[in-house]
């Protein structure tokens, strides 16, 4: 289990700091019922294997509907078990006993699951005339959305051997690799000041006020990523590689089709996303930064001062139980209901807050299975942004809280895309109630450029990060890169990025090395843009104050993955395949940097 937060004179003013509580899962490694569970789900995976293999169809549309319940309840066993080891992990990935459980797990899992690969590889192999047959049956109906999503993989299915392999060699390709970066990451320390810091704390000082500390911290950082650089770049090398086999063998046209495709979302709709962002740069990013330099009195920032606060600032810690009220306060008074899910993530300790060594970086949302709860991970450090963070997970956390409650475990899972949606307007409707609770000049326009900043990481960083994938990827096709060319690269996108507010020093080609979507889940990071606008054309049909608002958002959360973005916007007017859909969310940004140039 996470261990308690210990006070220290670093983290005093933060207060109480909680640490989740994963007994709502397992008591720990040691519980009977997770060794009982596992055994329920290997007896009950040969079962499934022995009723139904090579013969689901044939069976009625009632038939399948109860062999499907069957199959999703086993497969909730496993995601239970392995939602609880990686938890557990995250929490010290320096642990050498986790690490072991985690991966025990993962490979007993992997046994378990493979004696019913067959079952998706059957329905897809099924007959588009016998399948639609079986559909027709009202008790198939509930699985109809979780059918539709799997066939669409049908063109791309290997052969059943070919898959197994697939699926068995898992672990000792991606999943390797992925545990290799998160450890390595994890096991690193970055030495200022005569101390030892972590990944989180290190990049915590690049937020400083004094700017002497942004830069000393920010070449430690630089420094000890230079020195694993060839560990890097071989991570990303092997696994661009082996990503590009797979694309081959499956026949997606571009490195990106797999995760377009994994979203639900199409090419083109994709394209038309980068294109708007990249096409409005100097607009956005471009235009704020020379604001944000003039303002720091310089000509040209250093990458450091890129998130840096602004010079009338309050570098203020906030305590833990501020964050809460502010953001439990601001679901409450958009919606009731969503005000109730949020306090249970703090009542019953369904968050884990505190930065500590080996914890994994950053913060994420765990939707763990619809029989438990989804559990959040931080590193809380009492800034803002923390804050936004908070916030932000907080909106994937009710997301899938109410989607689980309302689909079961199948339906629950939201393409990428759809699940930022919940995140990004969690972060909005905490900052409108800041905002509209400050009347300071001063402190208004800090608040709004830190909104700003936000809004550029989401959606400007983002983008670039998914330029930086796709030239990558593109270029390992033809052979292995180097760090340098990999630095290259990155220096490439962040330049025409970020614009010429910036003059970027050699250190930063490093930079690269530890974003973990580039190794968790290529081409993730088109999502949170994705998000952010679609968020901000919601936003600006709530502003409106169209009627029955909160109820159809509320109703957008619990439809999980049984609907794709069209319908699911479609009640609220918009929808995202049309060009100007996005030049629409982009258009509130563009406006907070309007208002700003007027303060």
């Amino acid at each position: 289990m996470a261990q308690p937060q210990t006070e220290s004179p670093a983290n005093a003013a933060l207060g109480t700091l909680p640490a989740w509580n994963l007994g709502d899962l397992y008591a720990g490694q040691d519980d009977p019922q997770l060794a009982k569970d596992f055994v329920k789900a290997e007896a009950e995976a040969e079962a499934i294997a022995r009723d139904y293999q090579d013969k689901l169809s044939a069976l009625s549309g009632a038939e399948l509907a109860r062999a499907i319940a069957r199959y999703e309840a086993n497969d909730e066993t496993l995601g239970k078990i392995m939602s609880f080891a990686q938890l557990l992990y995250s929490g010290n990935q320096s642990d050498a006993a986790l690490a072991r459980f985690y991966q025990s797990c993962q490979e007993r899992m992997t046994l378990i699951s493979t004696k019913t690969l067959f079952f998706t590889l059957e329905i897809n192999r099924i007959d588009d005339a016998a399948f639609a047959r079986q559909l027709a049956d009202p008790a198939l109906q509930k699985y109809a959305p979780w059918l539709r999503d799997l066939r669409i993989y049908k063109p791309y299915q290997l052969s059943d051997e070919l898959e197994k392999l697939l699926h068995e060699k898992r672990l000792t390709g991606k999943s390797a690799w992925h545990r290799l970066f998160d450890e390595t990451l994890a096991d690193l320390r970055f030495p200022l000041d005569g101390k030892d810091l972590t990944e989180a704390e290190i990049l915590n000082l690049m937020v400083n006020k004094d700017r002497t500390v942004r830069a000393k911290a920010a070449g430690v950082f630089a420094k000890v990523l230079n020195d694993n650089r060839r560990l890097f770049a071989f991570i990303t090398n092997t696994l661009a590689k082996d990503k590009d086999i797979e694309d081959n063998w499956r026949g997606f046209k571009q490195p990106i089709s797999s995760r377009n495709l994994s979203n639900l979302v199409e090419d083109e709709v994709v394209d038309a996303l980068l294109s708007a962002v990249k096409a409005s740069y100097p607009k956005l990013s471009h235009r704020y930064y020379r604001i944000k330099a003039k303002w720091l009195g310089m000509d040209k920032m250093a990458y450091y001062d890129r998130n840096a606060p602004l010079p009338a600032a309050q570098d203020n810690v906030i305590p833990w139980a501020e964050a809460r009220q502010m953001v439990e306060s601001s679901y409450r008074q958009f919606s009731p209901e969503l005000g109730n899910i949020v306090q249970g993530f703090f009542d019953k300790n369904w968050i884990d807050a505190p930065a500590r060594p080996g914890k994994a970086s950053g913060a994420f949302a765990h939707p763990t299975v619809p029989s438990a709860h989804p559990y959040i991970l931080m590193n809380y450090q009492g800034k803002k942004r923390d804050v936004m963070t908070l916030a932000h997970e907080l909106g994937h956390g009710v997301h899938q809280v109410l989607a689980g409650q309302a689909q079961g475990h199948f339906l629950s899972d939201t393409p990428l895309t759809l699940a930022e949606t919940a995140s990004v307007f969690g972060e909005m409707l905490t900052f409108q109630n800041l905002l509209k609770n400050e009347t300071d000049p001063a402190a208004r326009k800090i608040l709004l450029a830190g909104k700003v900043e936000d809004m550029l990481n989401t959606v400007v960083r983002q983008i670039a990060f998914c330029e930086f994938e796709r030239a990558v990827h593109a270029e390992r096709k033809n052979g292995e890169l180097s760090a340098e060319r990999l630095g290259e690269i990155w220096m490439t996108v962040q330049r025409e990025s970020l614009g010429d507010a910036f003059d970027f020093a050699p250190e930063y080609n490093m930079f690269w090395a530890y974003i973990p979507h580039f190794i968790h889940t290529p081409f993730y990071v088109y999502a949170y843009a994705f998000g952010d606008c679609l968020v901000n054309s919601l936003y600006a049909v709530y502003q409106k104050s169209a009627p029955g608002f909160a109820e159809k958002y509320l109703e957008l959360l619990k439809s999980g993955g049984s609907k794709r973005h069209k319908e699911l916007l479609a009640p609220f007017g918009l929808d995202a395949s049309q060009p100007d859909f996005w030049h629409q969310g982009l258009n509130m940004l563009s406006g907070f940097i309007d208002e700003l140039e007027r303060l």
